[in-house]
């Protein structure tokens, strides 16, 4: 997983599994953005193989935290496995694909493990 910030804005990109034993990552992450006051996050799913619902809870959770302080969560580039869980639980509605998400300069970046509150 990284993560990189800029103008408000942050990109989480996450890969393989996303299941119970790797979801306290991605909240930690989540949860950095918030702590930051970021409200606009985009999380970039290309690589990722697999999500369970323990995943998706926790994108669900930080999509109401960002929207409760006027921001917005988008899933980008999700994988057919991952599509498939967002159609049949009726949460495609957090895929926004029309803006891509914020490339990092050469060196930038937020480490969760190291910036995580």
């Amino acid at each position: 997983m990284n993560l990189h910030r800029c103008d408000g804005r942050a990109t989480i990109w996450l890969e393989g599994e996303i299941d119970l034993s790797t979801v306290p990552s991605v909240r930690a992450a989540l949860a950095t953005c918030h702590t930051y006051g970021i409200r606009d996050i985009d999380v970039d799913l290309t690589a990722v193989t697999f999500c369970d619902a323990s995943s998706l809870n926790v994108l669900l959770a930080a999509a109401r935290r960002s929207a409760a302080a006027g921001g917005r969560l988008r899933l980008h580039h999700p994988a057919p496995p991952v599509r498939l869980l967002l159609d049949l639980t009726g949460t495609g509605f957090l895929l926004a694909e029309d803006r891509p998400p914020v490339e990092p300069a050469p060196g930038e970046g937020l480490h969760p493990s190291r910036d995580a509150a």
